[in-house]
């Protein structure tokens, strides 16, 4: 899986590159230029490969469980609150 997640990853960064659009005054719906809706859509595309690095790809020494901290009172009874 840790193969697949780069292979996004390498065609997350050539598609970034949009040549092809440069010159395209389309839009969509009315009101969205086509070059913004694309980049938003690599930027959805960029956030669910990370989703899955984070998943799949992450090195396993850096997976550490870590109790958490016990909540201690530090407030006395005659403080400013009371």
């Amino acid at each position: 899986m840790k193969k697949v997640v780069w292979g996004l990853v390498a065609l997350l960064v050539i598609l970034h590159q949009d040549v092809w659009l440069w010159d395209n005054d389309t839009l969509v719906a009315g009101f969205m230029p086509i070059t913004l809706l694309y980049h938003a859509c690599i930027s959805l595309a960029a956030g669910f490969t990370w989703f899955l690095a984070t998943k799949f790809a992450w090195p396993e020494e850096l997976k550490v469980d870590v109790a958490p901290a016990p909540v201690t009172n530090t407030s006395s009874e005659g403080g400013a609150d009371a």
